[in-house]
């Protein structure tokens, strides 16, 4: 029988991937849309738990996807409250 304990670092790289499991599950409901920001929370934090266990645990395919996911993230996060604030100044 295989050995299938996990250090800290394996279950963080799991819990990450939960959330973005979990944030493209919730999207594909109905619950959130790609503007939500909790949909985008849960997307960047579990890229950069994830990106914590390669750290331990390298390798480089899924470190760089990971890169790419945490940049791609930002950058919507940023666009989406950038909209918002301009939303709110057409307002008042």
């Amino acid at each position: 029988m295989p050995n299938i304990e996990m250090d800290f670092y394996q279950w963080l790289g799991f819990l990450g991937m939960t959330c973005i499991v979990l944030a493209y599950f919730l999207l594909q409901i109905g619950k959130y849309d790609i503007h939500s920001i909790v949909y985008q929370l849960l997307n960047l934090l579990g890229a950069i738990a994830l990106i914590i266990s390669l750290l331990v645990h390298f390798n480089l395919g899924s470190f760089l996807i990971e890169v790419f996911w945490i940049a791609i993230t930002i950058y919507g996060i940023a666009k989406n409250l950038t909209k918002r604030l301009a939303k709110r100044r057409k307002i008042t």
